[in-house]
């Protein structure tokens, strides 16, 4: 499951390198446009993904702060990696 969870992070790691070189240096066409609302959404889920474990809980949990940015980053699987460490 580790591993799983390892690789599935370097995927979204690879997706966020797409989006970001994009911000920095657009695609041609309406592929820019297609990755520059991919960024938002995914930004905006994972934002939203954040604020509820962390208002769920953040009181109960002492999270370190690269935790807390790993959720913003990798989403679901840094939850599942949270959740592995913390409470099992």
């Amino acid at each position: 499951m580790k591993a799983l969870i390892l690789l599935a992070k370097v995927a979204i790691g690879f997706v966020w390198v797409v989006l970001l070189l994009n911000l920095f240096h657009p695609f041609p066409g309406v592929a820019a446009i297609a990755l520059y609302i991919m960024t938002a959404f995914l930004l905006a889920m994972h934002g939203l993904q954040m604020l509820i474990f962390l208002g769920a809980f953040g009181d109960k949990l002492s999270l370190s702060r690269w935790e807390k940015w790993s959720i913003l980053i990798f989403g679901i699987f840094a939850l599942l990696d949270i959740r592995r460490k913390h409470m099992v």
